[in-house]
């Protein structure tokens, strides 16, 4: 009778720590899902934070690439001017003068870089620069293209906000004034301020 109750206390034991298994069992297992569910709310939260911060990080070198600069005195010229009929309607860059959604500009190359776009405040087209004047080096003017006298009078001197979109190639300008350089003390004057330039800037408006 003894051995008959020692074994049935055993089995009730065992089937007790088998439930009390289970039950530990349930727990671990809601425990381990009751984890993750904020751990996966968490990643994604980082997730989303990782793709706001990379485009926040976009737009802020969209900002930075666009550049507003106020008061830059304007003037404008034509290829019918007497100091340019020998290039005709040729640029200084090899190209023709546009007049256009996109028109040509002249500037000093060591302050505006062949290629530099921008916008003037109000109006919608877009301005390239692809020629240069001797008269514009050492300045911060920039000679408008115009396909007339008139509208070249009519535009006269203006100071104006411009903004820039996409800044030049300082090692194009180069390129394209060295071999010129002997001929003309103007384009002597830019190279030798190009070369000045610190090499990081140099990177920085190469496209």
């Amino acid at each position: 009778m003894r051995a008959r109750n020692l074994s049935l206390a055993a089995e009730a034991w065992f089937i007790s720590g088998a439930a009390s298994r289970a039950v530990v069992g349930r727990r671990r297992s809601f425990i381990m899902t009751y984890l993750k569910v904020p751990l996966l709310v968490a990643l994604c939260a980082g997730s989303a934070a990782c793709q706001n911060t990379s485009t926040k990080e976009a737009a802020t070198a969209d900002a930075v690439q666009a550049r507003v600069i106020h008061n830059v005195k304007t003037t404008a010229y034509t290829h019918s001017e007497a100091d340019h009929l020998k290039h005709g309607t040729q640029t200084a860059a090899g190209g023709s003068l546009k007049y256009g959604e996109v028109r040509s500009a002249a500037a000093d190359w060591s302050v505006y870089p062949v290629g530099t776009k921008f916008k003037i405040e109000g109006e919608p087209f877009v301005y390239e620069v692809d020629d240069y004047g001797s008269a514009l080096v050492g300045t911060h003017t920039i000679d408008l293209y115009k396909p007339t006298k008139a509208s070249v009078n009519s535009w006269g001197a203006r100071h104006v906000s411009i903004n820039v979109l996409e800044w030049g190639s300082a090692r194009r300008s180069l390129a394209i004034l060295k071999p010129r350089a002997k001929k003309a003390g103007a384009v002597h004057k830019m190279v030798a301020s190009l070369e000045n330039t610190p090499a990081r800037k140099l990177a920085e408006t190469t496209p």
